[in-house]
């Protein structure tokens, strides 16, 4: 991808509502088998919402290294994968009652789901690659 095209992917897709959002995200993460997630010396980036602790995630390191601009600035995003995922995180983030702010945009609006509500989307799309 050229970078003029991966500019254009990255403005369009900054247009897309929280629904279309996820379900992006969740298409990239089953085609590259990885999550992207900031990083910085504290651990995993997490945000704040009124009611709940969220862990963003992102399709791509552009998307989340483009996020993490003002107060993110130093942070690093890093890729997991995705069987690591879905065998460790799901369960560590659940357990800690920690949700998955799917794919903030830089206004860090979104979709908030649960750890286990992810999983069953990410379950979903590689189940029907299977069948095709």
């Amino acid at each position: 991808m050229t970078d003029s095209s991966a500019s254009k992917l990255l403005a369009d897709v900054a247009q897309y509502s929280p629904e279309q959002r996820l379900d992006y995200l969740v298409k990239e993460i089953v085609k590259h088998q990885k999550v992207w997630i900031l990083t910085d010396d504290d651990g995993c980036v997490m945000l704040n919402t009124d009611d709940e602790d969220c862990a963003p995630v992102w399709p791509s390191e552009a998307f989340a290294q483009g996020w993490a601009t003002g107060e993110w600035a130093d942070c690093k995003a890093i890729a997991i994968d995705l069987k690591t995922w879905r065998t460790r995180w799901t369960y560590g983030l659940e357990g800690d009652n920690v949700a998955i702010a799917v794919f903030p945009g830089e206004d860090e609006q979104g979709l908030v789901i649960s750890a286990q509500e992810f999983d069953y989307e990410l379950q979903q799309l590689i189940n029907k690659k299977k069948v095709n």
